[in-house]
C-alpha cells in the first residue's frame, strides 16, 4: 500500500499545490499525519503561542486521484485510523469560547492509554479517534487547511472516524485530496479550539463517482447519513446543512418536500461539529433505516 509521509504537507488547500502521489480510483493509501502543532509541543513548558501560525494545521498531501474531473464526486472510505501513544491540548487568551477567561496560555499532555485518554487522576475518557481536516481543493485560489467549507478542509466532525465514508466535491482535475489534525477524542463543538491533537495515520480508499450529485459534503457513519455545512454564523451553517439534507431527501428519495420537512422535523438530528474556527460548522444527521424503505443506498 501506498504511503505519504507527514513530510509531504500543505497549510493551505489549492489547485496550485503539486500533488506528492497519483493513484487510481478505488485505490487505498496511508496518510502519515502530524498533530495540528506540527508535533512541536512535546511537554506542557512549550506553549501554543511558541509554535507560530506557520506551522498549525497541517494537512498531509495533496494526493491526485487519476481520473476526477471537476464536478466529480470524491469518496473517500475511512479503513482505519491508528494515534500516537499521547497528544496534546492547549488554551489561550482570546481563542475559542472561553478565551475571555483565559489570562495565559496552558499546555496539557494527554497520555492513551488501554484505549483511554488519561485525563488526570480521576478522570480517563474512552478514545474515539476521528479526523479533524480532510478536503479537496477548491476551484481556484487557496483556503487556509484550518477554514472549512464545501471542500470539507477543518471541519472537526466527531464522526469522521474509522467505517466512515465522506463524499466530497471535485472542483479540480485529481480533486487534490490533503488530511491531517487527528484527534484522540473531541466533543461536539470543540470549544477551547483544541481536542486530544495527536499524530498519527489515516488509511483511506479513495473511489471516484461520476454522474451523480448530492448536496456537499456529505458523510455517513454508523446509523446515520449526514449533510455537513459550513459558514460565518453557526446560524447559517445550520440553515445549510437542513436544507442541504432536505434536498437530499427530495431529489434520492423523491420525496415530496412537505413530507421531507416534516419527517426531518420528526427524526432529522441538527448537531454542531465546531464553534471555533473561521467559519463554524453544523450537521444535519437523518436515520439510514429510511433510506432503506426507500430501497436508496448512498453510491
Amino acid at each position: 500500500m501506498q504511503r505519504i509521509p507527514k513530510e509531504k504537507a500543505v497549510l493551505a488547500m489549492s489547485p496550485a499545490n503539486a500533488p506528492v502521489l497519483r493513484v487510481k480510483s478505488d485505490s487505498a493509501v496511508v496518510f502519515e499525519t502530524c498533530d495540528c502543532f506540527s508535533n512541536k509541543i512535546q511537554s506542557e513548558d512549550q506553549l501554543f503561542g511558541s509554535v507560530g501560525w506557520d506551522s498549525i494545521n497541517p494537512a498531509t498531501g495533496p494526493l491526485y486521484v487519476e481520473g476526477a474531473e471537476p464536478n466529480d464526486i470524491l469518496k473517500v472510505e475511512i479503513l482505519d485510523i491508528a494515534i500516537a501513544d499521547k497528544g496534546v491540548m492547549t488554551t489561550a487568551p482570546n481563542f475559542g469560547v472561553l478565551g475571555d477567561l483565559f489570562q495565559e496560555e496552558v499546555t496539557k499532555i494527554v497520555p492513551i492509554k488501554n484505549d483511554q485518554a488519561i485525563f488526570n487522576d480521576r478522570i480517563r475518557i474512552p478514545i474515539k479517534p476521528m479526523i479533524g481536516v480532510l478536503g479537496v481543493a477548491p476551484a481556484e485560489g487557496e483556503i487556509l487547511t484550518g477554514t472549512p467549507g464545501e471542500h470539507g478542509a477543518n471541519m472537526d466532525c466527531k464522526r469522521l472516524v474509522k467505517g466512515s465514508t465522506i463524499y466530497l466535491p471535485v472542483k479540480v482535475k485529481g480533486a487534490l485530496l490533503s488530511m491531517g489534525d487527528l484527534h484522540a477524542v473531541q466533543a461536539d463543538g470543540e470549544i477551547v479550539i483544541c481536542a486530544v491533537e495527536i499524530p498519527g495515520e489515516v488509511t483511506v480508499k479513495i473511489t471516484v463517482v461520476k454522474n451523480k450529485s448530492l448536496p456537499l459534503p456529505m458523510l455517513v457513519e454508523g446509523d446515520d447519513v449526514m449533510t455537513i455545512a459550513s459558514a460565518e454564523s453557526l446560524d447559517e451553517a445550520a440553515t445549510i446543512a437542513t436544507k442541504n439534507m432536505h434536498l437530499f431527501l427530495m431529489n434520492e428519495l423523491k420525496m415530496d418536500k412537505h413530507e421531507a420537512g416534516m419527517l426531518l422535523s420528526l427524526i432529522g438530528e441538527l448537531k454542531i461539529c465546531q464553534v471555533v474556527d473561521p467559519l463554524k460548522t453544523a450537521r444535519m444527521e437523518f436515520p439510514r433505516w429510511v433510506l432503506e424503505k426507500y430501497n436508496y443506498s448512498m453510491v
